[in-house]
């Protein structure tokens, strides 16, 4: 389903009723239009996408779940077959039976979001094959008991002329609809990268060239090998391409189920059935890798990040270096490492829940003093790392300086008390060759282990560094020329 940052079709809006009626209005008419120019002469229509597309609609927009929605594509059915067809009466029941179909889905889905069934996964993916069933016999059921005008054919095999179309078209579009995004394109992409509908454009030009019952399922290997390597909206919408040119090429007799044969309904009703059936696989793959990447994304998330205090963790802080390598520009690195001083009297005093909570503010503050300078780690215990890309070992000195003092001064809050802390750093700051980034970051740790503790020696609540070292050695040459 489409990310929170992902662009999505904008021609509905819940604060404007006239603009989605207008639009139902007119996407009714246009794909009752297409269906329409499909129609056969000895069937109901070769391909019928009106009643996937606007199922899909109506079960992705919750807000479009009106009642006075429904009665907008109801009656733009009907005023089309008004000025195009002369069935009369039997149009309402007829255009009743496309409203079975669109109705049943829309509320199926819509009652799976509110049971919060919304994560791509298999088993909802059956479960809208198994929706589309359910619709399509409704309706087929429906059109083939009012529909004995126009179409002399006996009932049950009207049924299952009208079930196949339903049912395979509804299989075919109703995911895309639900799933489908605007296109990003990425320029960046490799040829290799389109090798699957490469593939996939072959397989059907070879159901053409060889033909049989068994043409039909060439595509598969290909699908699913686009549900292994695309998102689940492309691979929705490679699917229904797929099978809507399969079915016209079986109609129009392109492909050749039975040589010897003219295509009959049942011949119709068998490939359409196929198809849909086959329609499933690919996109039960797809959200299958679309729940294992959210799985994967989660639990690297929870290694990445230390869970209490919501900065990196040492792998993450490791994996970010790592991404980070030959794309820095700062001809020195920074590392900082972190003690709060006494923070074992907090939990011997507070208790380790209040220790947890000056833990995760401590970070916060950090965080928000060090911004977008540079990364923040827990290093374990109330240790912290902080890594900066610094023009100088000054500006490095003078963040952590900053750090410091922020942290003194600012009062921690647990149930009403204030309670102040302060910290000892050390720092290690070198030339970064951007090629050995976690190397140099590796060297500098040490070095600013080292400073740390002697930081800590010298009475805690201080910085050291190389840097101070040198101008303490300055200024006690300085005081000794003096005297």
């Amino acid at each position: 389903m489409p990310s929170a940052n992902t662009r999505t079709f904008t021609l509905f809006d819940p604060q404007s009723p006239f603009r989605n009626a207008a639009g139902i209005f007119v996407l009714t008419t246009l794909f009752y239009f297409i269906g329409a120019q499909l129609r056969l002469v000895e069937s109901l229509s070769m391909f019928w996408p009106l009643n996937g597309v606007m199922a899909g609609l109506f079960a992705r927009y919750a807000y479009l779940n009106r009642l006075h929605y429904y009665a907008v594509s109801y009656i733009a059915m009907l005023l089309y077959d008004l000025i195009t067809t002369n069935w009369g009466i039997t149009s309402l029941g007829i255009n009743l039976s496309n409203m079975m179909f669109i109705v049943i889905v829309a509320l199926l889905v819509q009652r799976d979001k509110r049971l919060k069934n919304t994560t791509p996964d298999p088993v909802n993916a059956l479960r809208l094959f198994n929706y589309c069933l359910l619709a399509a016999l409704l309706c087929a059921l429906v059109g083939a008991a009012v529909s004995g005008g126009v179409d002399s054919r006996d009932f049950w095999p009207l049924v299952a002329d009208w079930f196949s179309e339903q049912f395979s078209t509804g299989v075919l579009i109703v995911p895309c609809m639900l799933t489908i995004t605007w296109p990003r394109f990425n320029r960046a992409m490799r040829a290799d990268h389109l090798m699957p509908v490469v593939v996939l454009i072959i397989s059907v030009v070879a159901s053409v060239a060889i033909g049989g019952a068994g043409a039909l399922a060439f595509p598969m290997p290909a699908l699913i090998w686009c549900a292994v390597r695309y998102s689940l909206p492309a691979t929705c919408l490679l699917t229904f391409v797929t099978g809507a040119v399969e079915i016209t090429l079986v109609g129009n007799a392109i492909i050749t189920i039975v040589a010897t044969t003219p295509i009959t309904t049942p011949m119709m009703f068998s490939a359409r059935l196929g198809i849909a059936t086959m329609a499933i696989c690919p996109v039960m793959v797809s959200v299958s890798m679309a729940a294992i990447n959210s799985l994967i994304r989660q639990v690297s998330l929870r290694a990445d990040y230390d869970y209490l205090t919501q900065v990196y963790s040492r792998s993450g802080l490791y994996e970010a270096l790592k991404n980070s390598e030959g794309k820095r520009s700062s001809p020195r690195l920074t590392v900082m490492l972190l003690d709060i001083d006494y923070f074992k009297s907090i939990n011997d005093n507070y208790g380790h829940e209040c220790g947890d909570t000056v833990l995760a503010a401590f970070a916060r503050k950090v965080q928000e003093t060090v911004g977008n300078e540079g990364l923040v780690a827990r290093m374990g215990g109330e240790e912290f790392a902080v890594v900066v890309n610094s023009a100088s070992a000054e500006r490095g000195y003078a963040l952590a300086e900053r750090i410091r003092t922020t942290v003194e001064q600012h009062p921690f809050d647990w149930r009403g008390q204030s309670l102040f802390l302060t910290v000892s750093i050390g720092l290690g700051s070198g030339k970064s060759e951007p090629s050995q980034l976690t190397d140099v970051f590796n060297r500098l740790m040490t070095e600013a282990d080292d400073y740390l503790y002697r930081s800590k020696k010298a009475g805690r609540n201080r910085t050291s560094a190389r840097m101070t070292e040198i101008k303490t050695a300055e200024q006690n040459a300085t005081a000794t020329e003096q005297l």
